[in-house]
């Protein structure tokens, strides 16, 4: 099993669509049936009604349900990994940093598409990427600036795991789109894992964009960004 988070900055996204694009459906559904397995996908609360650490609670909570309930859904206990798209990337990992500091059940993988792991804007592809499409600078700081209940809480590991103690972890496969503002954070984040000793694949799709991830119809690419995402998740529950 999957449990999946969409993304959308923790402030927009729905288990459905992401503005006019319908990517993060298109993400479960890809997923779904090049891996195999059954995805379970979260509608966790979203700013600005609900600020940090709301959303974080509420991956964490679902992910611990569905490995308690595995069976009820379809699924296998001991077979759930975890995985989101860029805010959701942010998530599911957070649940995963989570279930060890709190004793819960740990997922047997990783699944980061782009994921937002630290509340800073002066990286290599902030700067570079700085007024991209579809997601620039200017939006980072707006989804942020909803997110955090005070700019304090963007140094909680919960809200930036790259300033997490990252050992114990679940084996991560980590994704980037190469003109993307997050490509550089989502770099540092599996070069941190590698340190911590957690076993990490990392891609880089050049010539792509934030949110490809879910566009298999149009981007060649993001087909063989699945199927890399799907083996690590078939590799983690075959071992």
């Amino acid at each position: 099993m999957l449990v999946y988070f969409h993304g959308g900055g923790w402030v927009i996204g729905n288990l459905d669509a992401y503005d006019a694009y319908d990517a993060y459906d298109a993400s479960a559904r890809a997923l779904t049936n090049a891996a195999r397995h059954v995805v379970v996908s979260v509608a966790y609360r979203q700013a600005p009604e609900f600020k940090f650490p709301a959303a974080a609670n509420d991956a964490y909570s679902a992910s611990q349900w569905v490995m308690r309930n595995a069976r009820s859904v379809g699924g296998i206990p001991g077979r759930v990994s975890v995985g989101g798209e860029s805010a959701g990337g942010n998530l599911a990992t957070v649940a995963a940093l989570m279930a060890r500091d709190r004793g819960g059940r740990m997922r047997v993988h990783q699944l980061l598409v782009y994921p937002v792991t630290n509340y800073a804007f002066n990286t290599p592809s902030y700067r570079e990427e700085a007024r991209d499409i579809p997601l620039d600078r200017a939006s980072m700081r707006w989804f942020w600036g909803y997110y955090l209940r005070r700019p304090a809480d963007g140094r909680n590991p919960y809200a930036s795991p790259l300033r997490a103690n990252l050992r114990g972890l679940p084996p991560a496969t980590v994704i980037a789109a190469d003109n993307d503002p997050l490509r550089s954070e989502g770099e540092a984040y599996a070069r941190r894992l590698e340190a911590a000793g957690v076993r990490t694949s990392y891609t880089r799709y050049n010539g792509v964009m934030h949110e490809f991830f879910g566009m298999g119809a149009v981007i060649p690419k993001a087909k063989l960004a699945v199927a890399r995402a799907s083996a690590g998740l078939k590799s983690a529950v075959a071992r």
